[in-house]
């Protein structure tokens, strides 16, 4: 008899424990089942949303495999505390080690940050000549995690961090397909204006390089005390800019000369005062 209640206590204790664990564990097993398939479907639009916008194929796998990893563990977080695992010292620990890697990595992850940033904006790419406001100067050769890599214009090569790079003002004179030249032209101030216009106007026009619109414009820019200032504005495409600049400042200088319009003469005035020391 003693045996028989001791079965149906233990019997009772074990379905009570089958009926208190079971809800738990069956609302664990469908979350499981339906938070793998959202992962999926959820990992799969987001590849489809970086080949759409052209995110760099390095960044976007390491973006995906971080967040198909993240995903993956909130999931099973989420079901062990359904099935009545205490899973609060787990997360402290993960967060008081992410804490700990962040602190010690924190110059690292700025970097990191940074080259996200562009690669996902893309404020320039491979290719692209820019200058930033940290003094950062040449043609962009490689985009990677952390580092951007740049040739100057002296043929040496940057390794320039992406942190301080994604958070300073970025001058791309790649961007666009056109860029403005623009010149100052000094001259005495017997200069007839109009006709010195109109003769760097058309060396302007007389080059194929420089476009026909936007038009080339000369205007007074300032007047100094020897000369007056003339500024030339002229436009040409990305590809041939430096090369039209080059030509058409020399070819200017040049054909003003030859149309005996003057340069302002550079002078210096020494005046000697003659006062002898008197002695006694």
């Amino acid at each position: 008899m003693f045996k028989m209640n001791k079965i149906e206590v233990y019997t009772g204790s074990i379905t009570r424990l089958i009926f208190n664990f079971l809800p738990g564990l069956v609302m664990s097993v469908v979350t499981l089942l339906v938070g793998l398939w959202l992962i999926k479907k959820f990992v799969k639009f987001l590849h489809g949303r970086f080949r759409r916008n052209e995110v760099d194929i390095s960044l976007s796998e390491f973006l995906l495999s971080i967040v198909n990893v993240s995903l993956y563990v909130l999931l099973i977080i989420c079901c062990a505390s359904m099935i009545g695992i205490q899973t609060t010292s787990f997360v402290a620990v993960l967060g008081a080690a992410g804490l700990a890697v962040g602190l010690a990595l924190q110059g690292s992850l700025s970097n990191f940050a940074g080259g996200v940033l562009i690669l996902l904006f893309k404020p320039f790419k491979v290719g692209h000549n820019i200058t930033s406001s940290n003094n950062v100067s040449g043609t962009v050769l490689k985009i990677d995690i952390l580092y951007t890599t740049l040739k100057a214009g002296n043929g040496t090569t940057i390794y320039a961090p992406n942190g301080p790079l994604a958070n300073a003002v970025i001058n791309n004179v790649s961007d666009n397909e056109i860029r403005q030249a623009e010149y100052k032209i000094s001259l005495s101030y017997d200069t007839n204006i109009d006709t010195a216009r109109k003769t760097i106007l058309a060396v302007l026009e007389n080059d194929a390089l420089v476009l026909k619109e936007p038009k080339p414009v000369v205007l007074v820019g300032s007047l100094t005390d020897s000369a007056i200032v003339l500024l030339v504005r002229a436009w040409s495409t990305n590809t041939t800019f430096w090369t039209a600049y080059h030509a058409n400042y020399e070819k200017i200088i040049e054909t003003l000369t030859a149309n005996d319009i003057k340069l302002p003469d550079t002078k210096q005035e020494i005046n000697i005062v003659n006062n002898p020391l008197k002695l006694g």
